[in-house]
């Protein structure tokens, strides 16, 4: 399944060097230090907004701004490469799906299951809040939650790429032909819901605090901006941890070979588990995106192209592609 494409070459050949390779200095040790950095800053600013008496359900959205910032400011300090800068359209439509799908559904569907299930379920005489271990400390709960969401997100995202209904929905997020980082957010409604429910939504009945899901959040938008960022960020040891840009680009590839690895959105322990972590160090990632070249790209065209049969590998009326 997935895009589908098995006879696309491969641009460039063994053994490129992009053009930070040929750098050393400053820019070399920002390529290493951007993520690390920019995770502790964002942390950095969550708890120091804090300290000043900002809400805690305020504090994760301005430390992700910051990130968001400062990630903008990496593509075009350290570009992986230049022409993935993206033209006006590209972010018109992106923002639109970043602040429909990734903001006014989550909040819709925490309002919708605020107001029926939650409120349903203590009437069953159930208590599944107390299944949650809110004893534990802080960091612990954290990374329980990192971990369990990346598993179950792991295994969604792997059925996507796998199974007609779901992939002609996550065609949606493989359409950009170049990765910049507001491209994280485009995911047809549909597919965002089914996320929705398999990661925040479970955590939210379970009762974990504000306090860790604020650490998730923040962790998932860091994470999320750079591994669909146009940046020659290197990772190093990084890369056996989360979903860097080295193996993200790879994730969207027009090669089924190199797309049907790296499934995991924050954490990439799942791939190293389940042996689909790809990362090939002798050349540069070919062309992106899906075999049908004129897939629709605009956000209100793009609400539809799900419910065309095929659409991702031919245009509507013609042959069957190969």
């Amino acid at each position: 399944m997935g895009n589908g494409v098995t006879d696309v070459r491969t641009q460039g050949g063994a053994a490129l060097q992009t053009e930070l390779d040929r750098e050393t200095g400053a820019r070399l040790l920002l390529s290493r230090t951007a993520f690390p950095g920019t995770i502790a800053a964002a942390y950095g600013a969550h708890f120091l907004l804090q300290t000043w008496s900002v809400p805690l359900s305020v504090t994760p959205y301005i430390a992700a701004l910051l990130a968001a910032a400062v990630v903008t400011a990496m593509e075009f300090v350290i570009p992986y490469d230049r022409s993935w800068h993206p033209q006006w359209i590209d972010v018109k439509n992106d923002l639109l799906f970043m602040v429909t799908v990734q903001v006014l559904v989550p909040v819709g569907l925490s309002w919708f299951f605020s107001v029926t299930l939650i409120q349903y379920v203590p009437t069953l005489g159930l208590s599944v809040t107390r299944l949650w271990p809110r004893n534990l400390p802080l960091l612990v709960q954290f990374i329980l939650m990192l971990v369990t969401i990346a598993f179950f997100r792991y295994w969604l995202h792997v059925a996507a790429h796998n199974t007609k209904t779901l992939w002609s929905l996550h065609a949606v997020h493989h359409s950009p032909k170049k990765l910049y980082w507001l491209n994280v957010g485009r995911f047809h409604p549909v597919e965002k819901s089914l996320q929705y429910l398999l990661d925040a939504f479970p955590f939210i009945v379970l009762g974990v605090s504000l306090d860790v899901i604020a650490l998730y959040f923040i962790f998932f938008a860091v994470v999320g901006f750079y591994e669909h960022s146009n940046t020659n960020t290197r990772y190093g040891i990084f890369n056996y941890i989360v979903s860097s840009p080295e193996l993200h680009r790879w994730h969207h590839s027009r090669l089924i070979k190199e797309s049907n690895h790296n499934y995991g959105n924050t954490l990439i322990v799942w791939d190293l588990v389940f042996g689909s972590w790809r990362l090939p160090r002798d050349r540069r990632v070919g062309e992106l995106g899906l075999i049908n070249r004129n897939y629709p790209l605009g956000f209100f065209k793009q609400m539809t192209t799900p419910f065309v049969p095929g659409l991702d590998k031919k245009p509507p009326g013609t042959a069957n592609a190969s």
